[in-house]
């Protein structure tokens, strides 16, 4: 029969001397936060890997099929370390694209000159500010890029117009816990370039991936990480996914790889789609 925890009487905790532990029950549960990856704030955020050789804020290894690395460069943490990478982004139909490099600027023939073409009066000393309107979209989130973001950071923010963030990070007593990359498929080159290799695989609709799952050293074994994938399959079902996907490698250390093992994946309720010795294919079905 279970018996309902109950908070200490003074009575009892009078009897307790001072070196003598408050039993369990009387321990306040943890606070735990799950934040998305938006912003610099966010980016702070994030853990280093328990193996100080492997960095998860400069890790470029899906995003780069063919040149991408998990080492820590420390280079990369500062504003415009390493080079920026070109951004990807979607013009919008009358959007105001004119500041995104790389795009040509979409035509909107309804819409004003600017400053220059406000209606002008009389009988003011400066040009009347033009009023919100309450029917159309809020401003756009734009991406995370430029010579003041970080290069993982402007790489995580790519999909924040069309998809939303990338990221999530878990944290307990506000400590980060666990840190996880997300996202549709064609957003990370090697995850497309492995799927390749096995035809088997369903390629419609295309699935969202799930890159990397990291638990830092002091947080291992509380199930954090699977809270953490619990929320993000939710994230992804909620943006209209229907299935989603992990690449671990099979008998990797766990501080040498960031995609955690095949048996993880199961515990999280996703299934052996593909069993290979080396990169097996973990995939969970959406509901």
């Amino acid at each position: 029969m279970a018996i309902a925890s109950r908070a200490p009487t003074s009575q009892q905790r009078s009897s307790w001397s001072a070196a003598e532990a408050w039993p369990s029950w009387s321990r306040t549960t943890p606070e735990i936060r799950i934040v998305d990856v938006v912003d610099a704030a966010s980016f702070g955020l994030v853990p280093p890997c328990a193996d100080p050789g492997f960095d998860h804020r400069s890790c470029d290894y899906w995003e780069d099929a063919d040149r991408g690395s998990k080492a820590a460069r420390l280079a990369w943490l500062e504003p415009g370390g390493g080079g920026q990478p070109a951004p990807v982004r979607r013009p919008s139909l009358f959007g105001d694209d004119d500041d995104l490099p790389g795009l040509e600027p979409v035509v909107n023939p309804f819409a004003s000159a600017g400053a220059a073409a406000r209606p002008f009066n009389p009988l003011l000393d400066e040009p009347e500010p033009i009023a919100a309107n309450p029917f159309a979209p809020p401003p756009r989130i734009r991406p995370l890029s430029g010579s003041d973001v970080p290069r993982k950071l402007g790489l995580l923010g790519r999909g924040l117009i069309a998809f939303g963030s990338y990221a999530k990070v878990l944290l307990v007593d506000d400590e980060a816990a666990v840190y996880a990359q997300f996202g549709p498929l064609s957003a990370y080159p090697r995850a497309l370039r492995l799927r390749e290799l096995y035809p088997q695989l369903p390629d419609a609709p295309l699935p969202a991936v799930i890159t990397c799952v990291a638990t830092t050293a002091a947080a291992r074994g509380a199930g954090h990480a699977k809270r953490l994938v619990a929320a993000i399959c939710q994230d992804l079902d909620q943006r209209g996914f229907a299935a989603v996907e992990a690449y671990p490698q099979a008998g990797a250390r766990p501080e040498a790889t960031s995609a955690a093992t095949p048996g993880f994946w199961v515990d999280c309720g996703f299934h052996v789609a593909v069993d290979d010795e080396r990169f097996p294919v973990l995939r969970r079905v959406l509901e």
